[in-house]
């Protein structure tokens, strides 16, 4: 019995780095795509913004990096750890298309791969908000949603939901866990301008960490790490109370650097969340991004994740969008995740001596260098449009 025709390939449900990265590989593969998101083209979100090694690779390879640097994205060529003992210093090595790491503002990156999306093909809608999925049987088959104008059903013969950390998607699917994390951070940040900083910079304290990281605009994010019983803690000073008292008792030197200059915006705050790999696909659907898996923000990986896992996703779908491809797309994204997570839950913790918090980090780094080697091997089938 031949299959309904349905209105799309593939409904994305998230217009953020992870979803508009799967929506621009599935268009440029061939594929019929609606990508949708419920907040307006081009707003702000919560991250960190920095970009490893893995992620500006993938943005190279899909002709976009051109575009965040053209957008007065700072290239980073240095990378501080700062410990109470010693300040080490580490240059970028160029190497194979990643001269330098990139920390976008999320207004530039998810804008520019929307752009990407949109120019491979696919339909792009802001302002839509999915309330319900629709199956046939124990299959998604597509979507309800709405926008202020009406509500409307949409058919695809795959719906990914990109739609983050509180994702409506793996919620109305039932995704079960397959990892769950205990290591919860909090965190305050804020942008300054007039501050000057080597790229990225980490610091770490017994029982601390913070970081500064150079992004658009010439202004520094500095962000502090701290517990959620910490951050409750803040409804009675505020987040500018808990964020100066955190820097002073641990990083005064942090905190007068900062002073020298001035903050821009106001501080925002992240209570925290435990970390997890969910099931990332089933009959008709699939996740990716932090809907899909998620890690502590600590190790500043995440949009990292997101890019690699765009790639996964997409080659599996191309690949013939059947259950073992996409099987095969949940089993590449925990070999090569699974490291990653593990140090991250270790590092979150924040339950470590100078010597042990360094190895991690080296055991970070060595992980990180698992990634590129993965995404380096993977034959260029997804290049940019002519």
């Amino acid at each position: 019995m031949p299959r309904p025709r349905r209105d799309y390939d593939v409904v994305v449900v998230g217009a953020r780095c992870a979803g508009a990265a799967t929506a621009m590989l599935l268009a440029r593969g061939g594929c019929s795509v609606l990508l949708v998101d419920r907040a307006r083209v081009g707003s702000d979100t919560l991250s960190t913004h920095a970009l490893m090694r893995g992620g500006v690779l993938q943005l190279h390879r899909w002709g976009l990096l051109e575009r965040i640097a053209a957008a007065g994205t700072p290239p980073v060529r240095t990378v501080v750890f700062d410990y109470p003992d010693e300040r080490i210093p580490i240059s970028i090595k160029p190497s194979r298309c990643v001269d330098a790491l990139y920390a976008p503002r999320r207004t530039v990156l998810d804008r520019i791969v929307v752009e990407g999306a949109r120019e491979a093909g696919a339909e792009v809608r802001f302002g839509v908000t999915v309330t319900d999925i629709l199956r046939d049987g124990p299959v998604v088959t597509g979507i309800r949603a709405r926008n202020d104008l009406s509500t409307f059903r949409t058919s695809a013969d795959l719906v990914v939901g990109a739609d983050g950390l509180r994702s409506t998607m793996a919620r109305l699917v039932d995704a079960a866990t397959t990892r769950a994390g205990s290591s919860t951070n909090a965190f305050i940040y804020g942008y300054w301008e007039g501050v000057e900083t080597a790229g990225y910079e980490w610091f770490y304290r017994p029982g601390f960490a913070s970081g500064m990281i150079s992004t658009n605009h010439g202004h520094t994010l500095t962000f502090v790490a701290m517990s959620p019983e910490q951050f409750s803690a803040t409804a009675a000073g505020g987040l500018e109370g808990a964020f100066r008292a955190s820097l002073a008792e641990h990083a005064p030197e942090l905190l007068d650097r900062i002073d020298g200059g001035a903050r821009v915006e106001r501080l925002r705050g992240f209570a925290g969340s435990a970390g997890f790999m969910r099931r990332p696909w089933g009959p008709g659907w699939a996740l990716v991004g932090d809907a899909a898996y998620y890690k502590d923000p600590i190790t500043v990986h995440g949009i990292t994740d997101a890019l690699r896992d765009a790639e996964l996703l997409a080659r599996a779908v191309l690949d013939g969008s059947d259950p073992s491809n996409l099987a095969a797309y949940e089993s590449e994204r925990d070999r090569v995740s699974r490291a990653l997570f593990d140090v991250t839950e270790r590092i979150a913790s924040r339950k470590w001596t100078m010597p042990e918090v360094k190895a991690l980090l080296r055991e970070m780094n060595e992980s990180m260098a698992d990634e590129v080697a993965l995404l380096r091997s993977l034959e260029p089938v997804l290049e940019p449009l002519a």
